[in-house]
């Protein structure tokens, strides 16, 4: 018998998991669509949404998938919101791979927020050079302030671009390290980063570079999440699964 664990992916922890995972048991990963080149992932690939929660649950029947696993973007709320109550209506376990987010340190100047639209609102009304370390779906809320200049990192051409009068964009895939933080912040001469509490080490070098240079933050906090079982490594998730998909011999099958 092939135990089957459906991922919900898009970071790098989830596609290093189902690499992990794919020796014992049958993985498919699941990717929203939402990037246009993703990166090759090693085990099959679903791309595009389920249709909500019920839509999920069917899948997952369909499917006779064994555990779902929520390794999704730490800000990917209502995907995780839909995951933990597919699994209620499939009668299915479900862990959450959620890596620790990043805490300020000595040096650190951060202005931390609930959302994007606060996060425009704090870089107050004097004109200031932003760096928007966002995602393209969070760029829009700095149309309400456009009196700074902005540089605009994504993997994905924000379209449209921003309908503010001075806007530069950048097109690249991480990690960053924090010399190459670094000359991109003194580049542009940028006075104020714009960030997501991601978390993880390969977009932890502007947060360096910003400390190094005296650069503030405004750092977007983390929303809450299903409150489900979970692990913050790749590895203490492999261990956790034992205890949901257990080896053919134990089951009697």
């Amino acid at each position: 018998m092939t135990h089957r664990i459906l991922i919900l992916g898009g970071t790098t922890e989830a596609r290093q998991l189902a690499g992990k995972l794919a020796a014992r048991a049958s993985v498919t990963l699941s990717l929203a669509g939402r990037t246009e080149s993703p990166v090759a992932q090693g085990v099959p690939v679903r791309s595009g949404g389920f249709g909500g929660a019920d839509g999920l649950a069917a899948y997952l029947r369909e499917t006779g998938t064994d555990l779902l696993i929520d390794a999704t973007h730490p800000y990917a709320v209502q995907i995780s919101a839909n995951a933990a109550q597919a699994a209620r209506i499939a009668s299915l376990p479900i862990l959450a791979l959620r890596r620790p987010g990043w805490e300020p340190v000595e040096g650190d100047r951060w202005t931390e927020v609930n959302t994007s639209g606060d996060a425009a609102r704090a870089l107050g009304p004097a004109p200031r050079r932003v760096f928007l370390a966002l995602g393209r779906q969070e760029v829009a809320a700095f149309e309400a302030a456009p009196q700074h200049h902005y540089l605009v990192r994504s993997v994905d051409a924000i379209e449209p671009k921003l309908a503010v009068p001075d806007a530069s964009y950048l097109l690249a895939r991480g990690p960053f390290r924090e010399a190459e933080e670094r000359a991109l912040l003194e580049k542009y001469r940028i006075d104020v980063i714009v960030s997501k509490n991601s978390g993880g080490a390969a977009t932890y070098g502007k947060i360096v570079a910003a400390r190094a240079l005296g650069i503030e933050l405004v750092m977007i906090r983390r929303p809450a999440l299903p409150d489900i079982a979970s692990a913050e490594t790749v590895e203490q998730l492999a261990a956790m699964i034992d205890h949901f998909v257990r080896p053919v011999d134990e089951r009697g099958v």
